[in-house]
């Protein structure tokens, strides 16, 4: 019987194989949704303004099209107040180290 240990190393032996894409680079911001700016006709689309914590003053707050989709793939929107996450994602190839830290071993 073989042990999970090789399992393991056959799944990475495999991967590369396959030719899978690294996994993105990324961080992630806790948000609140500050306020929902309606839509303007059928041009521009209501909006939902997000302030995010741990960002300079000045760029706390980002706005998104208010319009998301359920695990069903039903359109939803968000509601003012709610507690969300934002997530930034890079490639590694589109990423340096950082010139302060030293990289781990």
């Amino acid at each position: 019987m073989p042990s999970k240990d090789k399992d393991k190393k056959d799944d990475k032996d495999e991967d590369s194989l396959l030719g899978k894409v690294p996994e993105k680079v990324n961080v992630t911001l806790p948000g609140t949704v500050e306020k929902i700016i309606p839509a303007i006709g059928s041009q521009v689309p209501e909006k939902a303004q997000i302030q995010l914590e741990g960002a300079d003053e000045l760029y706390r707050e980002i706005r998104i099209d208010n319009t998301l989709e359920d695990a069903d793939g039903n359109p939803v929107s968000l509601k003012k107040g709610v507690d969300v996450d934002v997530t930034i994602e890079a490639d590694p190839d589109d990423t340096k180290p950082k010139d302060d830290t030293k990289p781990k071993e």
